[in-house]
């Protein structure tokens, strides 16, 4: 397999985006543009990965647009690996609207299994796509952020730019 990637500074710091010759399989957010290379090769071990100019654009052109206030388009091409559950969990995730939140008992209970809560909110940790699979909407059921791969304080970030704030 074969990964392509490209990385830019915005406003929440540093985004990296990887695709397959499937779709996009990575997009990670940090503050340390070696520590996003470091763990998009940690998630592929033994892939070739390669920088791409060029060919990302469009992908982190809507991302810069989502930074602007606009939602991603919900029929992106997507290259999510992860096991059946995850792959429940992150399809209900692209579910939740723009600006909206849930739980994540309100998101087990709408896969189906209500008393997975703690599963899902593993399978949110191990969300590949940060914002086109919007595991930030993503809440605990006090209101409280819980945790976020790209930190809490990103996460909080993401949630008042959706809301307008």
């Amino acid at each position: 397999m074969k990964i392509a990637y490209s990385m830019v500074p915005n406003a929440l710091g540093w985004v990296l985006v990887a695709a397959t010759t499937r779709g996009i399989c990575a997009v990670k957010l940090g503050d340390d543009p070696e520590q996003l290379l470091t763990k998009l090769q940690r998630r592929f071990p033994g892939t070739q990965i390669s920088r791409d100019g060029q060919g990302l654009q469009s992908a982190l052109q809507l991302l810069q647009n989502y930074l602007a206030g606009q939602d991603p388009p919900a029929d992106l091409p997507l290259d999510e690996q992860g096991t059946p559950f995850q792959q429940r969990v992150w399809q209900e995730l692209r579910r939740i609207p723009y600006g909206q939140t849930i739980s994540y008992k309100e998101l087990a209970t709408r896969i189906g299994q209500p008393t997975a809560y703690r599963a899902v909110a593993n399978a949110c940790a191990q969300n590949p796509v940060a914002i086109f699979t919007p595991c930030h909407r993503v809440i605990r059921e006090n209101g409280e952020l819980g945790g976020y791969a790209g930190g809490v304080e990103r996460k909080r970030l993401l949630l008042e730019k959706e809301r307008g704030n």
